[in-house]
């Protein structure tokens, strides 16, 4: 038992030092303008690809609409805010509620199919999406929102990617996130078992689309602006990549995983002619010699509960 209050603490010891390390470096400008954005980024993908995993890597349910659930919570928390003049609290608020009855309203009807059948169900319902932004002038339409005021801090990012990893983490030990990781095994055994599948399947892609939309404000949040196009069929690819780059059934493969591609991306601009080629290249042999991912389906254990075993 001391052992386990003497872990716990050094995990929250070591997430509160991170916090207040990068805190004092944005703030005596040690990190410019420059890397804070990349860390923001960083945050944000960390994020959309944790709560993705969530979906597909421990559910089995192959989903490319999260960029949709995104941009529901992206519009959502810059309406509240730069047109209806709520607090930010408010505008996240808003940005979970509305992208989780987003995941509700496409995950009731879609969610009894399986496999390539949802994949293509989801990126339709991401498509749709888009399109009601593009031919909606309240938001802008292609021309996208701006004027959105920056309420993204590093406090607010990093309290949220830290409450992302926590409760999903924690979701994913439970009962319900067993009975999850029984429908990615075997859906008709898990049926047959008793276990409510399609209840299951429609909670983790609400709790997913909850956390996106709750990235989705914080990119708006930041960067001022948004359109349409910025959450396509290719953002959903991009966190789907870091999802199965880092390891499909792994919170702490989907961090790692965020890092590096984005740290990659980073470097590779230098070069932007030759960037898609090497970045492709680099997945394509992190795909053939490591096909299960960086960590396959491995977790570092943050917190031990006594009689649970993972």
């Amino acid at each position: 038992m001391k052992l386990l209050k003497k872990k716990n603490i050094f995990t929250l010891v070591a997430i509160l030092s991170i916090y207040l390390i990068v805190g004092l470096l944005i703030r005596l400008d040690i990190i410019d303008s420059y890397a804070y954005l990349n860390i923001v980024i960083i945050g944000i993908n960390i994020i959309l690809a944790v709560s993705l995993n969530l979906i597909t890597g421990f559910t089995g349910q192959f989903s490319l609409g999260h960029a949709a659930f995104m941009s529901v919570g992206a519009y959502s928390s810059a309406i509240l805010t730069a047109k209806l003049g709520f607090p930010f609290i408010v505008g996240l608020l808003g940005a979970a509620v509305f992208a989780a009855i987003a995941g509700i309203i496409i995950g009731i009807p879609t969610l009894r199919l399986r496999g390539d059948y949802l994949a293509i169900a989801t990126l339709g319902f991401g498509e749709i999406i888009k399109i009601l932004l593009f031919n909606n002038d309240y938001v802008g339409g292609a021309m996208g929102l701006n004027d959105i005021p920056r309420y993204t801090t590093w406090s607010w990012l990093y309290f949220f990617v830290v409450a992302t990893i926590l409760i999903i983490r924690n979701f994913v030990k439970s009962s319900s996130g067993r009975a999850c990781i029984s429908i990615r095994e075997d859906e008709i055994a898990a049926e047959s078992m008793g276990v409510n599948t399609t209840f299951y399947k429609v909670l983790v892609f609400t709790i997913g689309a909850v956390f996106a939309g709750i990235a989705g404000a914080l990119y708006a949040h930041f960067f001022h602006f948004i359109k349409p196009d910025s959450f396509g069929f290719m953002k959903s690819v991009d966190i789907l990549v870091i999802v199965v780059f880092g390891g499909l059934g792994s919170i702490t493969g989907s961090v790692l995983g965020a890092i590096i591609l984005s740290l990659i991306s980073l470097f590779l601009q230098g070069i932007p002619e030759l960037r898609m080629v090497v970045y492709s290249l680099i997945l394509f042999l992190i795909m053939v010699y490591r096909p299960s991912g960086l960590l396959g389906d491995t977790d570092i254990k943050l917190f031990k509960k006594r009689g649970v075993k993972e």
